[in-house]
């Protein structure tokens, strides 16, 4: 593929890829990272393009992938969910503090999780995606998001109460 058909069939596809990444993605400089990162990939393939079907579903798994591992390694900080998992604490300190303190342990506790797990958790409880969106954007079915969700749970209830 030369340079200007790339320009034809690639370049155009800029706004789906930043909707999906955004579907995905809190930061818009993460966005667009992920949707030059993916111009970057597809551009360095661009001589097999040919081979495939559509150049767009290829370029959206390929958002899909790069943010799914952005969010893999994305480091949680327990301030950043403590604000909005509060419960109203009464205006007790002591609550409050308690409150802060297990947040904490369960955002450490989910950073032990594996990967998959880590993210569909995430993705269900702190980002408030549905099983079903969760499936679509891991490429993976309903029932397998659930059953890793309930394996997660399982793990953080587990690993707390030995705390």
């Amino acid at each position: 593929m030369e340079q200007e058909q790339f320009k034809i069939e690639v370049v155009p596809l800029r706004g789906k890829l930043s909707g999906c990444a955004r579907r995905l993605l809190d930061d818009p400089e993460d966005v667009e990272d992920v949707v030059q990162e993916v111009f970057l990939k597809l551009w360095y393939i661009r001589d097999e393009l040919e081979r495939y079907d559509s150049v767009e579903a290829l370029a959206v798994q390929i958002t899909k992938h790069l943010c799914l591992n952005r969010l893999r390694t994305f480091q949680y900080k327990p301030e950043k969910l403590s604000g909005s998992a509060m419960l109203a604490a009464d205006d007790d300190p002591y609550i409050a503090l308690e409150q802060k303190d297990s947040v904490s342990r369960v955002m450490h506790i989910m950073e032990q999780l594996p990967g998959l797990q880590q993210t569909i958790l995430r993705m269900k409880h702190v980002d408030g995606f549905e099983v079903k969106e969760i499936a679509e954007l891991t490429g993976s079915t309903p029932e397998a998001v659930r059953v890793n969700l309930s394996r997660a749970r399982k793990k953080v209830r587990e690993l707390f109460l030995k705390m």
